[in-house]
């Protein structure tokens, strides 16, 4: 294990890309609404190899994306990353540390815009998610998809007869690539002495573990709030 600080930047923009085709887009509200019954805040996959039997364009949101990050200097890290077909109804804040403390995620939004925000608690940072909306960020910084008029998450915001879905592509790309490392100013082995004492990824907040508020945001310890809202690098990592 190692350890390493987690960032509050997020590289953000927006590329130009087709929108999916109009039975592809009926096969995810049906997927979405039958086969995954996403209920507000879930995020679920979706099927990518079956998406692009119908999605003649999927090379050019690749291409779009991959041109996006190396005008980043990113180089090729999209290309030798896992990528994922995604699908949420908002989502509750979270962070995915635990999971993939080693990754930083890049995605790419597909559904048009319903008003909805890609919201990070730490900084307050606001994405409008609309159609080719791209972003990369660190997995461990606590995020949600929100109501666009909303300052947390609410589940009332996601009636069952409004479609407020948001599909995406999503790329898991390893924070120790070097280019990346140094756009998203991580550091590594900040507590090498925590580090040797877990066997699994975790994420420490002033040397103790903590969990995020799904509905504010607000990093908390077991038994009250941390008002120190940043991680402080003990979060180990393969």
């Amino acid at each position: 294990m190692r350890s390493r600080s987690v960032s509050d930047r997020v590289l953000t923009g927006r590329v130009e890309v087709p929108a999916p085709p109009p039975g592809l887009l009926a096969d995810w509200r049906r997927d979405i609404e039958l086969r995954l019954g996403l209920e507000p805040g879930d995020v679920e996959c979706l099927s990518l190899p079956r998406a692009r039997r119908r999605w003649p364009d999927y090379p050019l949101c690749l291409q779009a994306v991959a041109d996006w990050t190396r005008s980043l200097g990113l180089q090729e890290v999209l290309a030798n990353s896992d990528v994922a077909l995604m699908a949420c109804r908002g989502a509750k804040y979270h962070h995915d540390g635990a999971q993939y403390g080693g990754m930083a995620f890049c995605n790419l939004f597909l559904s048009e815009d319903r008003g909805l925000d890609l919201h990070f608690a730490v900084t307050g940072k606001r994405i409008p998610l609309t159609l080719g909306t791209v972003v990369v960020f660190d997995t461990g910084q606590p995020h949600a998809v929100i109501a666009r008029q909303r300052s947390g998450f609410n589940a009332a915001d996601f009636p069952p007869d409004q479609d407020c879905s948001q599909v995406f592509l999503s790329w898991e790309l390893p924070i120790e690539n070097a280019p990346l490392a140094q756009v998203l100013h991580i550091s590594f082995d900040t507590d090498p002495a925590a580090a040797l004492l877990l066997d699994q990824e975790q994420l420490l907040i002033q040397g103790e573990a903590a969990y995020v508020c799904p509905d504010s945001g607000r990093w908390c310890r077991v038994d009250r709030p941390i008002d120190e809202h940043r991680p402080d690098g003990g979060r180990a990592k393969n």
